[in-house]
């Protein structure tokens, strides 16, 4: 008999044989976390907007733990579920596609309107199954550019860190940055911006910053890390006006830097962002060198699943993490 459920801290034993498929030198540290996760009750029994940690179902067939997900739900807009991982046994794509449809009916029925999923460009299999299989649509994509030696450089940038107060100007800077043909699925709303109330839950840590204009905020970036050992620099900043990008990178790493001796920065370029191109070029010109690309998949709970395929293969998504 087949049952899909919540993972508990009972099943860690068959959890950690489920995960040693992967042939993964993180395995152990993967089922701890997990394991970590489920002895959350609280959290299991919360409203969306109320969850601070991530959730993890398991499908169990005749008491052997045959597939896993994860999701978690978007800080500031607890209505958008990121899926951040998807295991199952032996290329059963079956599983994989009752797990996602599972917690789509699942997390829908609690109020989730959106359901995001990002894939690396070289799992073909997933993207199929993600797309032809569960009615995600392929949105945009982001890469990651590394860093390979940097050295830290003070600069004249007048910067200040990001106050929530600030979310209103900072959501409207980034919504009014996105293309438009990729807004109806990537606009984001001010509390996105805002720092979690249960941040220290929270796997990763994030710091923001802003630059003001006369009037308005002119830009935003973010340092994030979830190891102390690779930090993602995010930049969005006012199409209008020439702000350079030495500057902000500078700043950036002499803020890790200050915390920091030993760490790998990588830049992350939003495709779907007005000077995506110009950032690029600039990226290219410094010799940095682009390690990673996902594709951003959406689903619209309330949108109508389109034709199924039946003919994926796939079994992991979501331990593909940057080493230095």
């Amino acid at each position: 008999m087949i049952v899909i459920r919540r993972l508990t801290c009972f099943d860690y034993p068959k959890l950690k044989k489920l995960v040693s498929y992967l042939c993964n030198d993180d395995n152990d540290k993967m089922t701890k976390n997990l394991a970590q996760d489920s002895i959350s009750l609280v959290n299991g029994i919360l409203p969306l907007n109320l969850k601070f940690k991530p959730e993890s179902f398991i499908l169990v067939e005749d008491k052997e733990i045959l597939g896993l997900i994860t999701v978690v739900c978007t800080a500031g807009n607890p209505y958008k579920i990121n899926i951040t991982r998807l295991i199952f046994k032996d290329n059963r794509y079956d599983i994989g596609k009752n797990l996602v449809d599972f917690v789509i009916q699942k997390i829908g029925a609690k109020g989730a309107t959106t359901f995001v999923v990002t894939i690396d460009e070289c799992h073909e299999e997933l993207f199929d199954l993600f797309v032809n299989g569960c009615g995600f649509r392929q949105c945009s994509s982001e890469t990651l550019w590394k860093i390979e030696k940097p050295i830290p450089q003070k600069t004249g940038l007048k910067w200040r860190n990001a106050q929530n107060s600030d979310s209103e100007q900072i959501s409207q800077l980034y919504n009014d940055e996105v293309i438009n043909i990729f807004k109806p699925s990537l606009l984001r709303h001010p509390k996105e911006f805002q720092t979690p109330l249960f941040e220290g839950f929270s796997p990763m840590y994030k710091k923001r910053y802003v630059i003001d204009g006369e009037k308005s905020i002119i830009g935003y970036f973010s340092i994030t890390t979830s190891d102390n050992l690779n930090y993602i620099l995010d930049v969005t900043l006012n199409s209008g006006y020439e702000i350079d990008y030495d500057d902000i990178i500078n700043t950036m790493l002499c803020e890790i830097a200050s915390k920091k001796r030993a760490f790998y920065p990588l830049i992350k370029q939003k495709k779907y962002i007005k000077n995506s191109e110009q950032i690029e070029q600039y990226l290219q010109s410094k010799g940095y060198h682009p390690v990673q690309t996902q594709h951003i998949l959406v689903k619209d709970f309330y949108k109508p699943v389109k034709e199924e395929s039946n003919a994926w293969k796939v079994f992991i998504l979501g331990e593909n993490q940057i080493s230095g």
